[in-house]
């Protein structure tokens, strides 16, 4: 598959207070954004675990983001101090597994922010587009070749 091809599977596990709000605020201010994103909503992104980070990779994805709370602002105070802890580490694995931290990241932002979302969305697809396909969903894609 040629890069050109390559339509990004990208996961945003957005908390519901302020990230998932501001998804639909952008939806209701009708910005347009990359439909490569699949949004998951959380409770809050403190809830995110480094397990969960790293299935969506094993499930396929090419990209993942984590959307929080403005730092300082978390409605379950340190939730997306946690989550930005959690998705460091993750990115660290990531590197050591040879998939890239890269395809990994971490946001802030409030409720309002519906523009904010829809750029964020953008600049994702753009990182993912510029890497290519994971490592795993390629290796996979190699496995179902040998096995036919």
């Amino acid at each position: 598959m040629s890069n050109r091809d390559f339509a990004p599977k990208i996961v945003a596990f957005c908390c519901y207070y302020c990230a998932y709000s501001a998804a639909d605020l952008a939806g209701s201010l009708r910005l347009q954004y990359p439909p490569t994103v699949r949004l998951i909503e959380q409770p809050c992104s403190g809830k995110i675990d480094i397990r969960l980070l790293l299935q969506a990779f094993e499930a396929g994805a090419d990209g993942v983001y984590v959307a929080g709370c403005l730092e300082g602002d978390c409605h379950f105070l340190q939730g997306n101090i946690r989550a930005k802890k959690r998705v460091n580490a993750a990115k660290k694995i990531l590197d050591k597994i040879g998939v890239g931290g890269e395809r990994l990241e971490m946001f802030n932002l409030s409720g309002s922010m519906g523009p904010r979302f829809a750029a964020i969305a953008t600049e994702m697809t753009e990182r993912i587009l510029r890497l290519g396909p994971s490592p795993l969903s390629t290796a996979d894609k190699g496995e179902e070749g040998k096995a036919e």
